[in-house]
């Protein structure tokens, strides 16, 4: 297996990655398929080698998602890094920061679903309000009711506000 294949196409898919992840319409996951789409139509990579490589994306922005979420500011990208941000080329710093930056927030909010009481279209609920997990939309009932599907953006799964 060509190493500098790999490397190349961890460098390839961390460009297909940050500009899925730039449309807010897709989560990491759904991101990484549309980047993984992407680089399939362009590299000869086989199945087994795309899947390899994008652990190993899907790894390092995780692992500096939760560094991040530990520390307080940018910069300390540069301590998980162990050297000088200004050492690496700008456009892998920029998109390498952005996907941690977004994975970060993403985690954050999933671990605050957690934490709370999760509520689906079709359950049967007391009065209350309700948003939506997807865009946030809030619904309110007065009397116990069924929850509906996101009246916004259709999508089912909501939090107690």
């Amino acid at each position: 297996m060509n190493k500098n294949k790999l490397i190349n196409a961890y460098l390839e898919l961390m460009g297909h990655l940050y500009e899925a992840m730039d449309d807010t319409l897709h989560s990491s996951a759904e991101a990484m398929d549309v980047a993984k789409g992407k680089l399939s139509k362009v590299s000869d990579l086989t199945s087994e080698e795309m899947d390899k490589v994008a652990g190993y994306l899907k790894r390092d922005v995780e692992h500096a998602a939760h560094w991040l979420s530990d520390h307080t500011d940018f910069h300390s990208l540069s301590d998980w890094f162990k050297f000088d941000v200004d050492l690496v080329e700008n456009f892998t710093l920029d998109a390498f920061a952005s996907l941690a930056d977004k994975t970060r927030i993403e985690l954050a909010k999933l671990e605050q679903l957690a934490t709370k009481h999760v509520y689906h279209s079709g359950d049967i609920t007391s009065p209350g309000t309700f948003i939506c997990d997807d865009c946030g939309k809030e619904i309110a009932f007065k009397t116990p009711s069924e929850i509906p599907e996101c009246p916004a953006c259709h999508h089912n799964v909501f939090v107690r506000m």
